[in-house]
This record gives structure tokens, C-alpha cells and sequence, in this order.
């Protein structure tokens, strides 16, 4: 069917199915600009989550679709990225210079929820964005050695606030910059709490469209109270296949929705393993748990990442799979979930906040 009329053209691009995402464009971005004019069509998209290394085969993508509903041949695509800040839990702000904070959480240890967040981060900065890593397990830091960070110091300018570290072009904390890497952790609730709000509000985090949050495993008293203070604009489970681990990501999952985080989806974590010298993939850990959970709870599965030992290797050299092997496979892994993720948060409600001054009552 061939359109002609520009809001028809205009309307037909925004019901595309964008290719990977698997949302209608109108859910996730917008099509500022759509013109017919004799042979010539010239389309302007603007996407809500970033997409560098996919930008090509969008334009191409979208170019072939312009050309079908208008009919013509000689078809002009610009595309870009606007990322805004989403709404956070109720009586709380999004930090100042920091769009949007999304928690890595799972409901038990051991499955992978640290690298994971490393590498989603580093997707997300090479599809275009500008990220932060938060590393809020302050019993088991792990992100200064994922990151090539181990024995590094934050500096401070004015005694008061503390500047980020950056590995390949990140913006990092870490309990585990302050510390001595052998240095036990044995503190109660209310300090580690204390620690982590120190850790987000007195660093000098410079215009983050995401923060990515390496919470600590688990459901406790601590995980409760971190999501009920930390302005959260969405969370996203990590599980392994296996019954144990979907068991406790079930109660990290409903722990975010009592605390009005927005789930975005879940991440499957050692789906199959990869074996090294054959390339042979079998799901040791069981197969199908994170698409029923994704099922159970009408949440989006949002990747299936292998058991590769080469992932291992290349975190704890400090140089994760989206990094060291850019091209690989684990990479392509990783990227397709953070593009799906920033999808899927960008279909939510914007914050309207900032926009509205503050009002004080006197008597």
C-alpha cells in the first residue's frame, strides 16, 4: 500500500517495528519530520535510547520502509538519539546531572550480576550514551577489577565531593576505591546505607544519561532501604536458568515493584555454555527459566547471555567482552540487551520535576 499524504507517510512510519527492539517506533521515539514531495521523501527520526552501532542498518531499515509507504525511490533518512530523564519512585528527584538511574539486581550471588552490569554499561557508552557505573555492593566490590580500576584513588577539588574515576569511557565509584582490597566490610545496615548515599550523592557525576547501579545480591533490609532512597528510573533482574535462581530473582523482582521501581526485564545469564574448543552449546543450567518468569510476571526478556569462559577471562583482566572482543558474539549479547533495556525505558513517563520550581509557604 503506497501513501501519499505526508501524515499518512508520517503515520506509517511511527507503526514500524524497529527491527531488534520489537516496539512500534511511536513507543519509543518519534518521527519529527516526514515530507512527500513529488519524488523526493525526506523522513527525520529521533530515537529515545541510544543506537550508534546500529545506526546504519536503522537508516537503511527505515529508508526501505519510507520508500514502500511513499511510493518513491529517492529517499533521504536522518536519524538520531534524545535520551530524557524518566520518572523515579514517588517523593523522590532524579539527581542532579544524572538522567536516569537504572539498578542491576538479582536475588541471589553467583550469577553473573556484576559482569553483567559492567558490560551493559560499556554498551550503552558505545551505542552513544553517556554512562556512569555505580558500584553498590559495598561487601563485595568488584567493579574496580572489572574495570581495569584496582588500587586507584578518587580525587577531590574542594574537600567535599569526589570526582569519578573513567575506564573506556565510563564514569566510575566504588566503596572498593576507598579501601584496602583485603579490607572486610563488617558493617551493620545503617552504615552501609550511609556508605552508599555518601557514594551517589558526593560524587561529581558529569551529565550521565545513565547510571548504572551494581546493587548487592539479595532481598534484605538493605536492598529495601537502597530502592526506596535512590531515585530509581527502572531495575532489571539478572537470573541463571536454573529453579534456585529463579526462585530468589521472583522476590528481587516483586521487592522492586513494592517499591514503585519499573521492572524493564530480565536478563538470562548463562543460558548455554559455550565450550571453547568445539564452540558446542548446551544449557547446563536448564533451559526456558527466564522466559517463563518473563511469562509469570508479564515483564520483557531482555537477553539470554552465555557461559563463556573467554567473558570470565576478559573481566577479570579488567577489559570486559564489549570492550575486549568488540565484535564477538558475547558483545553483540550484551548490546542487543542494553539497546533492548534503554528501549523499554524509554517507553515510560518522562520527569516533569525539574521543570517546576520550588515552593515554599511562609507565614
Amino acid at each position: 500500500m503506497k501513501l501519499s499524504a505526508n501524515s499518512d507517510f508520517r503515520e506509517g512510519l511511527s507503526s514500524c517495528i524497529i527491527p531488534g527492539i520489537d516496539y512500534p517506533l511511536r513507543d519509543v521515539g518519534r518521527v519529527r519530520n516526514a515530507d512527500v514531495h513529488e519524488s523526493r521523501a525526506s523522513v527525520e527520526i529521533e530515537l529515545g535510547f541510544p543506537a550508534d552501532s546500529v545506526r546504519d542498518d536503522l537508516q537503511q531499515f527505515f529508508r526501505q520502509q519510507a520508500k514502500e509507504l511513499s511510493g518513491v525511490d529517492d529517499v533521504e533518512v536522518t536519524l538520531r538519539s534524545r535520551i530524557v530523564a524518566h520518572g523515579v519512585q514517588p517523593n523522590l528527584k532524579p539527581l542532579e546531572n544524572v538522567s536516569n538511574i537504572i539498578a542491576i539486581a538479582s536475588g541471589k550471588g553467583g550469577v553473573g550480576k556484576s559482569t553483567t552490569a559492567a558490560n551493559i554499561a560499556l554498551a550503552l557508552a558505545r551505542d552513544g550514551a553517556s554512562v556512569g557505573v555505580l558500584d553498590a555492593d559495598i561487601y563485595g566490590p568488584s567493579q574496580p577489577l572489572m574495570l581495569g580500576l584496582s588500587g586507584r584513588r578518587p580525587t577531590s577539588e574542594d574537600g567535599k565531593t569526589m570526582i569519578p574515576l573513567r575506564a573506556h569511557g565510563l564514569q566510575v565509584m566504588s566503596i572498593g576505591f576507598l579501601i584496602d582490597a583485603d579490607q572486610p566490610m563488617v558493617w551493620r545496615g545503617p552504615m552501609v546505607t550511609q556508605a552508599l548515599n555518601q557514594l551517589l550523592q558526593q560524587t561529581r557525576w558529569s551529565d550521565l544519561d545513565y547510571l548504572i547501579v551494581d546493587m548487592p545480591p539479595g532481598t534484605g533490609d538493605i536492598q529495601l532501604t537502597l530502592s526506596q532512597r535512590v531515585p530509581v528510573s527502572g531495575a532489571v533482574i539478572v537470573t541463571t536458568p536454573q529453579d534456585i535462581a529463579l526462585l530468589d530473582a521472583r522476590k528481587g523482582l516483586q521487592m522492586f515493584r513494592k517499591v514503585s521501581v519499573p521492572v524493564l526485564g530480565i536478563v538470562e545469564n548463562m543460558s548455554t555454555y559455550v565450550c571453547s574448543n568445539c564452540g558446542f552449546e548446551e544449557p547446563i543450567f536448564g533451559s526456558g527459566g527466564g522466559e517463563r518468569m518473563a511469562r509469570d510476571f508479564e515483564v520483557e526478556l531482555l537477553g539470554q547471555l552465555p557461559l563463556d569462559i573467554r567473558i570470565r577471562r576478559e573481566t577479570d583482566s579488567g577489559t570486559p567482552s564489549v570492550v575486549a572482543d568488540p565484535d564477538g558474539a558475547a558483545a553483540k549479547a550484551y548490546l542487543l540487551t542494553a539497546r533492548r533495556m534503554a528501549a523499554r525505558l524509554a517507553r515510560q513517563g518522562k520527569d516533569y520535576s525539574r521543570r517546576f520550581p520550588n515552593i515554599v509557604v511562609e507565614e
